[in-house]
């Protein structure tokens, strides 16, 4: 008797930006403060999105509206410690890299560096 054959099912494919931006990064974030050390997680979402994180020392901030653009994350992050303040982001990944910035109001703009761990 013939073995019944079966087609295998393909994997759903995985999006560009699944492979490229993906994890959690070690960070620092060079601010009026001085050097604050946190931990920022990428989970991409949907075609073009992505939500996650940043936790250190004086808490931890959402990702609000992330945008993933080839390479390059876009998102907003609402910080309560020390004050209140809106913050704007951007960075860039590169490998396992990330080289940014965080625009924290009269703060000015604040340099964001980052290793991807694991």
């Amino acid at each position: 008797m013939p073995e019944a054959r079966t087609n295998p099912q393909p994997s759903p494919p995985k999006l560009e930006n699944e492979m490229t931006v993906a994890g959690t990064y070690a960070c620092t974030t060079k601010t009026p403060m001085g050097d604050q050390q946190g931990t920022f997680t990428v989970v991409p979402e949907g075609e073009n999105g992505f939500t996650g994180a940043i936790s250190g020392p004086m808490g931890s901030m959402d990702v609000k509206d992330g945008t993933i653009e080839g390479n390059t994350l876009k998102w907003q992050m609402k910080m309560t410690m020390p004050m209140p303040i809106d913050l704007d982001c951007r960075a860039t990944i590169e490998g396992d890299s990330l080289d940014g910035e965080i625009k924290a109001g009269m703060f000015g703009t604040m340099k964001l560096t980052g290793t991807r761990q694991g």
